[in-house]
């Protein structure tokens, strides 16, 4: 395949995709086509190459219903997709907490010289570059930000092979956080919800072409 194909095919898979508000129930996706899509999201770069993420395929029907009467924005999605996402962020991303030290060891494999010649530099840019230090939610909306890059992969990706998606905000963050929590699922609050996403097939095509502002508006080139 030349340049401009892959270009173009790109792009196809863009406008392709939208917000899919209802699919098709009796449609799945196959587990190997839903492997690759989470493998992309995997994948993904973090900042500091933290990973502080981690994704919940919810297939419980029961957690489902319940999640449904606190998420005003899965109302379509989480009766019908093939399968719906949570997707944590972690609490815990700061620069010297065991999670960090242990994944830059462990996953990273950093020779300890190397890990103590960088503590400082991430320490400088989590303290005082981006002020993650000032409160909880700082730190934590700093580790969210990180799992929107997962989630924008993962969605590309199932549209280049067919697949919608929809991603959801719309949820009660303390009801959410609440029965996530009761389930066991927030590991004893290392994590917090981040955003949801369901995958699946749509039941039909938007009734309108993708709208988008022009690109002269978006795009600035500084000279």
């Amino acid at each position: 395949m030349s340049n401009e194909a892959k270009k173009q095919e790109i792009l196809d898979a863009f406008h392709f995709r939208h917000a899919t508000k209802e699919f098709d129930p009796t449609k799945k996706v196959s587990e190997a086509d839903f492997r690759f899509i989470m493998e992309t999201g995997r994948l993904s770069p973090s900042s500091l190459g933290y990973e502080a993420w981690k994704f919940l395929v919810i297939e419980n029907e029961d957690l489902k219903r319940r999640l449904k009467e606190v998420s005003w924005g899965a109302q379509g999605q989480l009766p019908t997709a093939s399968h719906f996402v949570i997707i944590l962020a972690r609490t815990d991303a700061r620069y010297d907490s065991e999670y960090a030290m242990n994944h830059q060891k462990t996953v990273k494999e950093m020779p300890e010289d190397v890990l103590e010649s960088v503590l400082p530099r991430f320490r400088a840019f989590q303290e005082e570059d981006a002020r993650l230090f000032e409160s909880d939610r700082a730190l934590f909306d700093w580790a969210s930000k990180q799992t929107y890059i997962a989630l924008g992969n993962m969605m590309t990706a199932a549209a280049q092979i067919g697949v919608d998606s929809c991603p959801i905000e719309g949820f009660n963050y303390e009801k959410t956080h609440e029965l996530l929590k009761e389930e066991g699922l927030l590991e004893d609050g290392q994590y917090d919800i981040s955003v949801m996403v369901a995958f699946g097939y749509r039941v039909e095509d938007p009734k309108r072409e993708k709208t988008r502002r022009d690109f002269d508006e978006v795009v600035q080139w500084i000279k």
